[in-house]
């Protein structure tokens, strides 16, 4: 089964690599946290480094939200720690780099790409309690902006917090949101 829009946090334990060392993960680790899943193809690429640079510089600012950001590929984590070790712009990382070796957690999410054998660009923003609230997959030949993953995860809070508003096209934090309601009809 893959996730859809409010479905369950999947179950998972995994090995990653994080802070020069090994770790054991399990989906079990984010109860009650907001966390952004950030899945890509594979290591020593070339898209992928950008995305992931670009998501480890908005890192600090996701984690002062309380947002932990765990990467995801169907690389093993010895794979990571040499991409980590090699890589100037891999440096930068600073977040877990989940290994999904045999695709268990690929599937689960709906982004393995069973005829290349690899993870698709898949960017899941999961609440507190476990449930998706954004999903966002794309060909493997298009990168991803870590600014728009933080105004997406900033107007998922948001509606967290005030659930009968929700944010408009373009929002940004400190600006006006809608309240949905029959007035609003056409008005648009």
């Amino acid at each position: 089964m893959t996730v859809t829009i409010n479905s369950k946090l999947p179950e998972f334990t995994a090995k990653a690599y994080h802070a020069n060392t090994f770790i054991d993960v399990s989906s079990n680790d984010f109860s009650g946290k907001w966390v952004v899943f950030f899945f890509y193809p594979a290591d020593f690429t070339f898209v992928c480094p950008t995305e992931l640079a670009d998501v480890a510089e908005k890192y600090p600012q996701l984690q002062s939200m309380g947002v932990e950001v765990v990467s995801v590929s169907t690389d093993t984590h010895f794979t990571h720690k040499a991409w980590h070790d090699a890589s100037d712009t891999i440096k930068t990382i600073t977040f877990p780099m989940l290994a999904d070796p045999t695709a268990r957690i690929s599937r689960a999410f709906g982004v393995y790409n069973e005829e290349d054998g690899i993870a698709r660009r898949g960017t899941f923003i999961v609440a507190p309690d476990g449930s998706i609230k954004s999903i966002e997959v794309t060909d493997n030949g298009i990168g991803r902006n870590a600014d728009e993953l933080l105004r997406k995860v900033q107007a998922a809070q948001y509606i967290a917090k005030h659930p009968k508003e929700v944010c408009p096209a373009k929002w940004n934090p400190g600006e006006s949101t809608l309240e949905p309601s029959l007035d609003l009809v056409g008005k648009l």
